[in-house]
């Protein structure tokens, strides 16, 4: 698999690595420097370009990928607006694209346990329901594209829509999400369920940046002969 990579910061060097380890060749890296290098011309005979940059520029870098009626893995959260837009671009272009607030595995289980904890907690409303998120210092957005995926698939499934009491960026949904910034910290998100006697906690941790990108890299793989829009939903 011939690749790009956008955007060479910390997950973008993992992705790299393990790109190496399993076969496949790096033809293009776009970074800071040399962002007027992400061209039409460029991205002739790439088979996937894997997208992680910030939320200020993964917009133009994902619409020029499509427009060329490439294969674009984005994994930069904070454009979310947009996506729509660039979802129906995939499908005019010919191209693809796979979204993913997060690539990790264990998260997108998460996600779907917390769909199916929400089912179950709907005749249950003594439990009040909160999210955290902790990233890194250097995250941009907050909260977190996980812990708004997160807070969509409690909303989606569990019937308490006057009772959220903060409104999430991008989606005007309702519902306490506590945002921290600290440290080296990967990603942790934690779901808990509070009522008077007892509490429920789902939570996961990231140890280290290879679970995103392995992720991203699976999902690559994934998409090298498809088109239109895909997400890990489908992968797994």
């Amino acid at each position: 698999m011939k690749c790009a990579i956008i955007g060479h910061g910390k997950m973008g060097r993992e992705i790299e690595r393990i790109l190496a380890e399993r076969g496949h060749s790096v033809e293009l890296i776009i970074d800071e420097e040399n962002a007027s290098e992400l061209t039409a011309e460029n991205l002739r005979g790439i088979d996937v370009a894997f997208e992680f940059t910030t939320p200020d520029t993964a917009l133009g870098n994902v619409r020029t990928v499509l427009e060329a009626g490439g294969r674009v893995v984005c994994g930069t959260t904070g454009w979310l607006a947009h996506l729509s837009d660039m979802e129906r671009l995939a499908e005019e272009r010919g191209g693809a694209l796979f979204y993913a607030s997060n690539f990790s595995i264990g998260v997108n289980m998460m996600f779907r346990l917390n769909r199916r904890l929400a089912e179950l907690m709907n005749p249950h409303s003594e439990y009040d329901v909160r999210i955290e998120e902790t990233h890194h210092m250097w995250k941009k957005d907050a909260p977190s594209g996980t812990a708004i995926t997160l807070a969509e698939g409690i909303i989606e499934n569990l019937d308490r829509k006057s009772e959220w009491v903060n409104s999430t960026p991008e989606r005007g949904d309702q519902l306490e999400i506590e945002s921290f910034r600290e440290g080296m910290v990967v990603g942790i998100h934690t779901i808990t369920y509070t009522a008077p006697d007892d509490f429920i906690q789902l939570k996961h941790s990231i140890i280290n940046r290879r679970a995103l990108a392995l992720g991203a890299v699976v999902a690559g793989e994934y998409l090298r002969d498809k088109s239109g829009v895909h997400t890990m939903d489908n992968l797994l």
